[in-house]
């Protein structure tokens, strides 16, 4: 990974420790000022939480840490495209920017599925970056869902 972005870097480092709890490897930081403030991984499983992502989870640390609730002048790592939800959080929040991994052709709306940000109901867009470290975190999903084919199991989560 030599030459990825440091802040992606973190975000895979998120994804990987998901994968260790069982949870799918997604994962997320949020940077104010080039510095780190909130980091999270998937944590459905653990919370029992549909919306535990771990960009809403990110989210709502780096709201706590800031006391406060938007985030304007922020920035979203994330190793997957974000899903609806997930991108309404980051517009909700005025998230000024979001990085992203891997495509998610059945499940994201960013730049797949609805394209959220492209709607006129959508309040904030934030300017969208893709293919961040795409390989890498492609990679990691992959794997983690051969496994569980492999193994048998499901884990009854997107």
């Amino acid at each position: 990974m030599s030459g990825t972005n440091p802040f992606m870097v973190a975000a895979l480092e998120e994804a990987r420790k998901a994968a260790e709890r069982d949870e799918v490897p997604i994962g997320a930081v949020v940077v104010v000022n080039g510095a780190i403030i909130a980091r999270a991984g998937n944590m459905t499983r653990q919370t029992h939480d549909v919306t535990a992502h771990a960009e809403i989870a990110a989210i709502r640390y780096a709201c706590e840490a800031l006391g406060q609730e938007r985030l304007a002048g922020a920035d979203l790592y994330v190793t997957l495209e974000p899903c609806t939800m997930c991108a309404a959080a980051i517009s909700f929040a005025r998230i000024r920017r979001l990085y992203y991994g891997a495509s998610d052709p059945k499940g994201g709306a960013v730049e797949s599925g609805v394209r959220f940000f492209n709607q006129p109901t959508c309040h904030h867009a934030p300017d969208v970056y893709s293919g961040i470290a795409e390989t890498e975190a492609a990679s990691l999903l992959l794997r983690f869902f051969q496994t569980r084919r492999r193994d048998g199991g499901g884990i009854g989560q997107d």
